[in-house]
């Protein structure tokens, strides 16, 4: 059964781990709590070992010994692969955009990662009977079902100026990522340049795959709005963007929830 009564309430959690903080909203339904609890500890336990893997902060990471040539691919385990086919994957879809083959000091899957290991954690609240949950991992976000008493789940999407706003809020069934500078500063590569780079002040791409839609995000941020096209030529993707000046675009496919819709403006703007 699917959305649970209105009187569980969800199990909630967060957990400090890839450099962030992610966090669990899980409705147990039927199940017993415990096994929710179990369920949300076998979850984080799969985000920290994603996190031992792709590291590049972490000099023993198969990862970063991939990064400075002491092993083949071949060598490591099948994750690895999965995450780079992945990864070629996207940047075929991309353009190049997004390109973790042209970052500073080797292949750096960080931009697909995060979701990847979202997805993977979700999986694993699913695998133990769970319906209805949303794991976010520090604003990239993958859900199944729905709230208790909700139709959809409902996803606000942080203002890019403004810590305690949002810009919008939007409907969301699956995934939804976000990408921008505003919180972590110039970090985002051009892949043309080689240099810290981006074109907008947000960008969001909502669709089936977070670890595709995490990919999108960092490359629409990085190519511009310009890009939208790349992003909703993909099935079942859509994407919302802020420009630098305030500016929004939005494919026909992003449900917006009625709630607070238009962010004010760039940094200054009344």
């Amino acid at each position: 059964m699917s959305g649970g009564s209105a009187g569980d309430g969800p199990i909630a959690h967060a957990e400090r781990v890839m450099g962030t903080v992610v966090s669990f909203s899980v409705y147990p339904g039927e199940l017993r709590r415990e096994t929710v609890r179990a369920a949300v500890a076998a979850a984080c336990r799969v985000l920290h070992d994603a996190d031992a893997t792709f590291s590049t902060y972490r000099s023993e990471s198969p990862i970063s010994r991939l990064r400075r040539g002491e092993v083949e691919l071949s060598e490591l385990g099948p994750e690895v692969k999965a995450v780079l086919d992945l990864c070629e994957l996207a940047r075929g879809a991309t353009n190049g955009w997004f390109d973790p083959w042209a970052m500073p000091g080797g292949v750096d899957p960080s931009g697909l990662v995060k979701g990847w290991a979202g997805e993977r954690a979700l999986a694993e609240l699913l695998r133990a009977g769970v319906r209805d949950a949303m794991v976010n991992a520090a604003g990239d976000l993958v859900v199944h079902g729905r709230p208790a008493g909700e139709a959809s789940w409902r996803i606000g999407i942080r203002h890019p100026w403004r810590g305690d706003a949002l810009a919008c809020i939007i409907e969301a069934d699956a995934a939804v990522a976000t990408s921008g500078a505003y919180e972590r500063g110039a970090h985002l590569i051009d892949p043309v340049s080689g240099r810290p780079r981006t074109r907008v002040a947000s960008a969001t791409v909502i669709g089936p795959s977070l670890a595709l839609a995490d990919a999108l995000a960092t490359a629409l941020a990085v190519a511009g709005a310009d890009a939208i096209g790349l992003v909703t030529g993909i099935s079942g993707y859509d994407a919302y963007v802020i420009d630098p000046d305030g500016c929004e675009h939005a494919s026909d496919g992003v449900r917006f929830a009625p709630a607070v819709r238009s962010p004010s403006g760039p940094p200054g703007a009344r």
